[in-house]
């Protein structure tokens, strides 16, 4: 599944995009519509041995979007289970080995939720909605749907910031604020954003789903978009189209060493003097972004403004972004993905009759192509010796020829 390091290994990522939120019937609609086998799957969950079940797969539309519709349609439901009652079930069907695991280590997150609001032990939990046969369909399907994916080369699952509702709603514990207890604790450190509709956008199903199979909750990454499956809801509104969108596609992950991804962060700014805009200059450089510079640039009607250009880690972004809005200095900031060549590094230290000075070297396949000494360490050295900082940077490159590097 690799190909030469100097270019980067190929690897297949999906990534959910929670825009309106998730529920377990989303998660399993939406691995059908991004080509998972319908009678692969209805296989799979009939070796479940559930009596009457039959599941209804349908196309559909949400807010204009075409999606698929999963629905698990029984007699009985609403059926109270303990964590080791459904736990028999998914060991003794005919599903892969890999799918029982991950079914079995959600739920097992879900009972753990469910007994912490209660106060009580997971093995104590009765499951209520969360142990009805839908969710437990739900929770094979993705599971099932999962190790299909992975057995076709997938590698990564990314999640965005999931989007939970907000409001109340109904339970067998009467009405209880979005999100539900057991989603808020299921929740803990995850991206998650109220809105944008006063509804349970959430599921705790979802949620554990989510929890248990994402590898990293973050933005879209830099990715070849192969296929892209919508997974419909049963909320109707006119305001977000209820569905969950699975985007599938190939990743170059690069070699660290040679290769990366970062973020270009840009705003134009017309109204601050300079010696605001260095100070903020100052300010990104001592919170680490990997450069920063500006360009002058002309605004609408031809007044002369900079263009501020941050370049920092994908996992910086929303931090660098966060001071840019503090300082006051935009309203609004372009971000994109750039793909950055580099050359591998290292770092030596080499002695000089000024004292010792770093020197980075950059090498292309093993090979050194460029050294140079830190100017930093020059510079202080300089100022320790009283002499000009070329003699220092002399000094060093020289005491690294020596050493026949």
């Amino acid at each position: 599944m690799g190909v030469k390091l100097s270019e980067g290994a190929v690897m297949k990522i999906a990534y959910f995009d929670c825009f309106s939120g998730a529920g377990g019937d989303m998660i399993a609609a939406a691995m059908l519509d991004a080509g998972l086998d319908e009678k692969f799957l209805k296989k799979q969950i009939a070796s479940l041995g559930i009596k009457d079940l039959k599941i209804e797969i349908t196309p559909t539309k949400r807010g204009g979007f075409k999606a698929l519709s999963f629905v698990p349609v029984i007699a009985e439901q609403h059926s109270h289970r303990k964590l080791q009652d459904i736990i028999k079930i998914i060991q003794q069907s005919g599903t892969s080995a890999e799918a029982k695991k991950t079914a079995v280590q959600i739920f097992e997150k879900l009972a753990d939720a469910e007994a912490a609001v209660h106060g009580k032990e997971a093995n104590e939990i009765h499951f209520h909605e969360v142990g009805a046969v839908d969710s437990i369909v739900d929770i094979v399907s993705a599971s099932v749907g999962l190790d299909f994916f992975k057995k076709q080369g997938l590698g990564k699952i990314y999640c965005s910031t999931i989007s939970i509702g907000g409001g109340t709603i109904k339970s067998a514990h009467g009405l209880l604020p979005v999100p539900a207890p057991a989603t808020a604790e299921l929740i803990k450190g995850v991206p998650v954003a109220g809105g944008p509709i006063e509804a349970e956008l959430l599921t705790p199903t979802a949620a554990a789903i989510l929890t248990t199979i994402v590898d990293k909750f973050c933005e879209l990454p830099a990715m070849k978009v192969e296929r892209i499956g919508y997974g419909a809801g049963t909320l109707e509104s006119d305001k977000v189209p209820n569905c969950l969108r699975l985007i599938i596609g190939e990743a170059v992950v690069a070699d660290s060493e040679t290769a990366d991804s970062v973020y270009m962060l840009e705003t134009n700014i017309d109204d601050l003097t300079g010696e605001v805009v260095g100070y903020v200059t100052e300010q990104l450089l001592n919170v680490g972004v990997l450069d920063v510079f500006t360009t002058p640039i002309y605004m609408k009607q031809n007044r002369p403004a900079v263009k501020l250009s941050v370049i920092c880690k994908i996992e910086d972004a929303q931090k660098i972004e966060q001071l840019l809005f503090e300082e006051g200095i935009t309203f609004g900031i372009r971000r994109q993905i750039l793909q950055r060549s580099k050359l591998a590094r290292e770092f030596l230290t080499v002695k000089t009759k000024f004292g010792d000075i770093k020197i980075k070297v950059g090498k292309l396949n093993g090979k050194v192509v460029t050294a140079k000494p830190e100017f930093a360490d020059c510079a202080k050295a300089s100022q320790m010796n009283n002499v000009a900082v070329k003699h220092v940077c002399d000094a060093a490159m020289a005491a690294y020829k020596d050493i026949g590097r």
